[in-house]
């Protein structure tokens, strides 16, 4: 049984380091700027299996045009541990904890084409992305992310709203697509951009790779063209006012579906 607890101690934060490197096979936070964090208004929570550390999710306060909030900025589970429900667990713990504390919004950061994260964060959680950072972290060379611009997805997780609390589903059966997916000959999946959209539907759908990991290895012009495809489409549709919602799976692609922000009624989104 796999146990949720907060971690505040030098040890703890050893294992975090540990993990840290196993999952992302590069040099770990220092623990005098984790412990600082943890100090000051920061949340770190692990996934114990036993006394072993499998899964964590580390957050420090942030401050920006006036808000405070806490900036999620890790998380990461045991390669043995994963698609098991323990990042969804790690953040629900994170945001008891926040709301404790005070916050009622949480952000982080991820790879829009990282399926496995778009549907944790946003279908799951009900987390929204409506700001797209383009080569946020510069080129990155773990294992993971090595070899494409670090695109990012911020998310904003809205952690008192109805949205969140409510777990509100959006209805997307009439998403009007941007773009399609065919799969080509070595049958990987491409995007194809049939037309220049004048966005003004209420739900939208974009198509994103099932595994954007092994396209990567297999074809990484292919991987590249996805990015920067998709990278032109969200920027579009995140100047027009919509944000992504909600990570859903099609036969041979899963896509986002993206609504106008303002409907959502989240107090003091923008």
């Amino acid at each position: 049984m796999i146990d949720i607890r907060e971690v505040k101690t030098i040890e703890q934060l050893e294992q975090v380091q540990q993990l840290e490197y196993d999952v992302w096979g590069m040099p770990p936070i220092p623990i005098h700027q984790t412990l600082t964090a943890v100090k000051n208004g920061g949340i770190v929570v692990g996934a114990y299996d036993g006394d072993k550390l499998v899964g964590f999710s580390y957050g420090f306060a942030g401050f920006r045009e006036g808000k405070s909030y806490l900036c999620s900025h890790m998380l990461g589970i045991d390669e043995n541990y994963r698609s098991q429900g323990i990042g969804e667990s790690l953040k629900n713990a994170q945001q008891m904890l926040a709301i404790e504390r005070g916050y009622d919004l949480m952000v982080w950061t991820f790879d829009p084409l990282e399926t496995r994260n778009g549907y944790l964060n946003l279908s799951k959680l009900n987390g929204v992305c409506h700001k797209y950072e383009q080569n946020c972290y510069g080129e990155m060379q773990d294992g993971l992310n090595k070899g494409l611009p670090s695109d990012c997805f911020e998310v904003s997780w809205y952690l008192t709203s109805d949205y969140v609390i409510d777990d509100v589903s959006i209805d997307a059966t009439n998403a009007v697509p941007v773009a399609s997916c065919t799969l080509n000959e070595q049958g990987l999946p491409q995007l194809e951009i049939s037309e220049n959209f004048v966005f003004n539907e209420s739900v939208y759908a974009l198509p994103v790779p099932k595994d954007f990991q092994t396209l990567k290895t297999k074809d990484p012009a292919l991987a590249l063209e996805w990015r920067l495809q998709t990278r032109k489409l969200l920027q579009n549709l995140f100047a027009q006012g919509y944000t992504a919602v909600q990570l859903q799976q099609q036969d041979i692609y899963n896509e986002y579906v993206l609504v106008k922000l303002a409907t959502l009624g989240l107090e003091g989104a923008n």
